[in-house]
């Protein structure tokens, strides 16, 4: 340890260490990139196109809530961007959506147009592939985002306070743990089939944070005796100021390493569900264009590419997680 060196120095340091651990970061990195240009990497309008002397981005037309449209012809309200006459034209790298449908490229293998092939109704697999990230990233970010709000409130109090109320706490954490997810999950979505993406986020969260509050009960009962909290209560701070701002502040390292466990399997529960067919029907998923495999053996490309990627993801989160781990120990340390 070098003298001198902050926490998260030395945790930075530590970590670059772990090859593996950075290069899934990077990875990581690249995903949320291919997530948040997914629209420029794969649409079936052009990002820029001239006609007739003016010149359109049809692409972000939809970001920009109707700013400017209204200087659009009406026959460009509604056009089919396929078939128009250009004085010059640049598509994206993969010129179809994941709801564009060509009949005559049904089950088409990888070719050249079709680079990762076709589904039964001649959906692009790469084009689904692209979307699918948001949809791979919006599950793990926003479900862990609710357990980590509930676990950390939970265990923050819990750890706090003691007595009866880290009692109850205990109690609810050992009956949710004991609730198998996965088939809660499919349950409520059999009932409420309409409920879409936003039901399994909401249900993944609901049901993962009883991870999040164990660890953070059990560092806010190592941190509460310490000399900086007794100090912030004996100069009169409220309860919530001293374990929101003093306290959670030093206690949050080892969540942060179970919420990123977290995301890789609420990446994997998703899919899971997506490929049983219990996902969201109008949501394009990886686990979605895995399942259309269960039904056609033959067409490996429809398990090879979004079964790697799944894989890949997962497994990269994990390493991330390791990583953070091992540097956040102190017995690793050199």
């Amino acid at each position: 340890m070098v003298k001198g060196q902050s926490y998260r120095e030395i945790v930075s340091r530590q970590f670059i260490k772990n090859k593996p651990a950075v290069i899934s970061a990077y990875l990581i990195l690249g995903i949320f990139m291919v997530a948040l240009f997914a629209d420029i990497l794969s649409n079936d309008k052009p990002l820029t196109c001239k006609i007739k002397g003016e010149r359109y981005f049809p692409v972000f037309k939809e970001y920009i809530v109707k700013i400017g449209l209204s200087n659009w012809p009406n026959d460009l309200q509604n056009a089919d961007w396929k078939n128009l006459n250009y004085e010059s034209v640049v598509w994206p790298i993969v010129p179809y959506l994941p709801t564009s449908l060509d009949y005559r490229a049904r089950f088409h293998s990888p070719r050249p147009g079709h680079w990762l092939g076709t589904d039964q109704i001649g959906r692009d697999v790469l084009s689904g592939m692209i979307h699918g990230t948001r949809t791979a990233l919006a599950v793990g970010l926003i479900s862990m985002g609710i357990a980590i709000v509930i676990g950390l409130i939970l265990g923050a109090f819990a750890g706090y306070y003691g007595g009866l109320l880290d009692l109850i706490v205990q109690r609810i954490i050992e009956i949710m743990m004991t609730i198998p997810t996965f088939f809660l999950i499919i349950t409520v979505v059999a009932f409420y089939p309409g409920g879409g993406i936003w039901l399994i986020m909401v249900i993944i969260g609901l049901t993962s944070w009883p991870g999040v509050a164990r660890f953070t009960r059990a560092e806010f009962l190592k941190i509460r005796n310490m000399d900086f909290v007794v100090a912030a209560q004996a100069l009169g701070y409220s309860a919530p100021r001293t374990i929101f701002k003093h306290v959670l502040p030093n206690a949050i390292a080892p969540v942060l390493v179970i919420s990123v466990f977290g995301i890789a399997s609420a990446i994997l529960t998703e899919s899971g569900l997506s490929f049983l067919g219990f996902g969201s029907a109008s949501t394009v998923s990886w686990g979605s264009i895995l399942s259309v495999a269960r039904g056609a053996t033959y067409a490996w490309w429809m398990a090879v590419f979004p079964g790697t990627a799944i894989f890949i993801t997962v497994t990269i989160y994990n390493l991330v997680g390791e990583g953070l781990r091992d540097a956040m120990d102190p017995r690793l340390k050199k």
